[in-house]
C-alpha cells in the first residue's frame, strides 16, 4: 500500500476541496449550502480557527480533512474538533482512514490540543470503528446545535 500524500489547503485548491466536500454531503444525505462553500472558502484563505489537508495519492485528490479549533475547561485548554474527514469510496478499506487520523491527530498534537472531537452517524459503521481503532470513545453524551446565522 502506498502512503497517503498529504498536504495543506491554500486558496488554490478551493475547486478540488469543494468537488469533495459535496460528495461527502451528498453521501452524509444532504448538499452542500451557500454556508459550507462560505466556510471551505474561508479555511482555503486562511481562517484561523480551522485548518484542511487534502489527501491524496499518486497526484489524485481521494479525501479531505478539517480540524477546527477551540477551548474547553472540561478537557483542560485547547480543543480541537474533526469537521469534516472523507476519503472517496475507492480510496476505502486500505489503511488510508487510518494514516489520515493519525495524521489529524499529529496535527493536533503539534497545535497544543488536549482533546479532540468528531460527529459520526450512527449508522457507519465503517467509520466508527475507525474511530474507535484510533481512540475515539462515545461520552454518553449527545452531541446538540443550533444555528444562530
Amino acid at each position: 500500500m502506498k502512503p497517503l500524500e498529504i498536504r495543506p489547503v491554500g486558496p488554490g485548491d478551493l475547486e478540488v476541496l469543494t468537488r469533495l466536500a459535496e460528495e461527502f454531503h451528498a453521501e452524509d444525505g444532504h448538499v452542500l449550502d451557500a454556508g459550507g462553500r462560505r466556510a471551505l472558502a474561508a479555511i482555503a484563505g486562511g481562517e484561523a480557527l480551522a485548518r484542511a489537508w487534502l489527501f491524496e495519492l499518486e497526484g489524485r485528490a481521494l479525501g479531505y480533512g478539517v480540524l477546527t479549533l477551540g477551548f474547553s475547561v472540561e478537557y483542560g485548554g485547547r480543543d480541537g474538533f474533526i469537521d469534516d474527514l472523507y476519503l472517496a469510496p475507492e480510496a476505502r478499506g486500505r489503511g488510508l482512514g487510518r494514516q489520515a487520523m493519525g495524521f489529524l491527530e499529529a496535527e493536533a498534537r503539534a497545535l497544543g490540543i488536549q482533546a479532540l472531537h468528531l460527529e459520526v452517524g450512527a449508522e457507519n459503521a465503517r467509520a466508527l470503528a475507525l474511530y474507535r481503532h484510533s481512540g475515539f470513545r462515545d461520552t454518553g453524551r449527545r452531541l446538540m446545535s443550533k444555528r444562530l446565522v
